[in-house]
């Protein structure tokens, strides 16, 4: 494998962005890795890695790079702890214009390297980032063919670029893993998710996995659900198969 950490320009600077891909066999699908609000980590570099050596080419892109920070540090549970409120203020400098600006720059570099096959390309995010995998599949419908919201916030708004009216506006398979229990997704707003891609006819599946908590894939969260976790991975890897074969 080969792991890299570049400086990727952007309209608004650069983003610290980490890669990862096999060393030989390429040209690679592109997957954009859009990360959590806790932002950039090690747990995530090696989620990254896990992806790619299933012969990908993924990127993981610092987005709070507008406010000068990468990675944050440990994230305490209470809520009114200063850590957790400047994590929420860096994640409410971002929205879905922003990141998708950012995502065009990302593709734009991916065009340029031998080992990335730039037209064939999958999303995944989590936690805020749910929203925004979704949105790539709207935005870039002629490069993204798979895109996937693991337990992802906002996903019913009053928007036009709300992500559960994304299946008449996209071209890829969709897939939303939710978890059964999930203050910042409750199951009303999942059902609506449910029931839209339903009523559109999406290429889409809405999942929830029983027993699970808001951030069940993540191993260094007290919440860490392994079989759930270990699903996800399946699910995660069987739609990148279906779509992203060269």
């Amino acid at each position: 494998m080969i792991d890299q950490q570049i400086e990727i320009p952007t309209k608004d600077g650069h983003t610290t962005t980490f890669i990862t891909h096999p060393e030989r066999g390429g040209p690679f699908p592109v997957i954009i890795f859009y990360m959590d609000a806790p932002a950039i980590r090690e747990e995530l570099r090696d989620m990254a890695r896990r992806l790619a050596t299933s012969g990908y080419y993924v990127m993981l892109p610092n987005m709070y790079y507008r406010s000068g920070v990468m990675e944050l540090g440990p994230i305490p549970p209470d809520p009114e702890a200063p850590e957790r409120k400047r994590m929420f203020g860096f994640m409410n400098s971002i929205n879905i214009p922003l990141v998708m600006e950012d995502t065009r720059a990302l593709l734009a570099y991916a065009d340029t390297q031998p080992a990335a096959n730039a037209k064939i390309v999958g999303t995944v995010g989590y936690c805020m980032s749910g929203r925004y995998a979704i949105n790539a599949a709207t935005h870039f419908p002629d490069r993204v063919k798979a895109a996937a919201s693991i337990y992802g916030t906002h996903l019913a708004t009053d928007q036009p670029d709300s992500p559960h009216l994304a299946g008449k506006k996209s071209k890829a398979e969709l897939y939303f893993g939710c978890a059964e229990t999930d203050v910042y997704a409750p199951m009303e707003i999942i059902e609506k998710v449910r029931q839209t891609m339903n009523d559109d006819s999406a290429n889409a599946e809405v999942e929830v996995y029983p027993g699970t908590h808001h951030g069940f894939a993540f191993p260094k969260r007290p919440v860490y659900h392994r079989d759930a976790a270990e699903r996800h991975w399946e699910r995660l890897l069987a739609l990148y198969r279906r779509n992203l074969a060269s």
